[in-house]
């Protein structure tokens, strides 16, 4: 079961990108409703479907820079990094199967 860590720093979300194969990086603020209602069906996705995934939160409320960086302004909005490249971006309106036909061919590459 992949626990929902919180990222609070640039340099904490550098170092999980290297040490990690695949990572789910969700950027919600606790205001948004679409937001909270979505994050524990991508946990459940990554959990059923992507268990060597590791899954990470930002409050962009709480780390505009990191938003900023990444270029992450709507919320939600979840990047997929495999191998430490950003390979996957969703923004706003995000269907749970879109987000699983999208992350299912880059992960079956790298772990299967």
């Amino acid at each position: 079961m992949n626990e929902i860590k919180t990222i609070n720093s640039l340099e904490q979300l550098e170092n999980i990108l290297q040490e990690n194969t695949a990572v789910l990086v969700y950027f919600s603020t606790i205001s948004c409703n679409v937001g909270e209602a979505l994050e524990p069906k991508v946990q459940e996705l990554l959990n059923a479907d992507f268990p060597k995934m590791a899954f990470y939160k930002i409050d962009m409320n709480f780390s505009p820079e990191i938003a900023a960086k990444y270029s992450a302004f709507v919320e939600p909005t979840i990047l997929v990094f495999f191998e430490g490249k950003e390979t996957i971006r969703k923004s706003r309106n995000i269907g749970i199967y879109e987000l699983q036909s999208a992350i299912l061919r880059p992960y079956k590459l790298i772990f299967e």
